[in-house]
């Protein structure tokens, strides 16, 4: 490709995807909201018990199984060829039904994988519900899942929207996407100091000095000293 050609696609892809510019979009993470869904959790409930089931009983077609090749193995020495044949013959229908069994159950597409989708399907529908909400009431022309095909090698936080399907669910709280509330300033009252004695000889225990004397009252006191001594 030519140095004229390769600008010219350079200049087409920027062009396509110039009007995507100006759009808004977010991400969220659908895993992490569907854990937090009681119907997710009950689901994922069911779906154990399911699968504790049917895993037993592939364990017990296993054992009858392995009963059958045991079996053959002890008798094998006193059996005719055709009875060799019809033995051999039951052992291999029966492993392939096990293995039909177990395919059906948990293969790709099985019981499980059907069941999976049955048993999801409400909670996808809530969080698709609510992800139409946030996208309508935010604005955006993109919503994508972090967890889904598309790979993200960084997400900016400023575009998770999380927290606002999960409000929409009724799963979050209406303040947590928003600056806490600042609460009354709470100040320490001083002490109060105790009332000063009417005495002024009063010495207090704290050693703190008595109030000072007006100058005034001292003069008075001191011309009161001076007359009284004289004859």
């Amino acid at each position: 490709m030519t140095h004229v050609a390769r600008f010219a696609l350079a200049l087409l892809l920027l062009v396509a995807c110039a009007p995507a510019w100006g759009q808004k979009f977010g991400y969220i993470d659908t895993e992490y909201i569907m854990s937090k869904m009681p119907e997710y959790a009950q689901a994922q409930v069911e779906l154990a018990k399911l699968t504790d089931t049917w895993q037993k009983e592939i364990e017990a077609q296993k054992k009858d199984l392995d009963k059958l090749y045991r079996t053959y193995q002890a008798e094998e020495v006193v059996l005719t060829e055709d009875m060799k044949k019809k033995r051999q013959d039951e052992i291999l229908k029966k492993e392939q039904e096990v293995k039909a069994y177990e395919t059906k159950q948990f293969g790709y597409e099985g019981q499980l994988f059907k069941k999976r989708v049955e048993l999801n399907k409400p909670a996808q529908d809530k969080i698709f519900d609510a992800v139409e909400k946030v996208v309508k009431a935010r604005k955006l022309d993109f919503m994508f899942d972090r967890n889904g095909d598309l790979t993200m090698l960084y997400a900016n936080p400023t575009h998770d929207y999380t927290e606002f399907v999960m409000e929409a669910l009724g799963l979050g709280s209406p303040t947590r996407n928003q600056p806490g509330p600042k609460g009354p300033v709470k100040t320490v009252k001083p002490p109060k100091t105790p009332a000063a004695s009417a005495d002024p000889a009063f010495e207090s225990d704290s050693g703190t000095p008595d109030p000072a004397i007006p100058a005034k009252t001292q003069s008075g006191r001191a011309s009161k000293a001076n007359a009284g001594g004289k004859p």
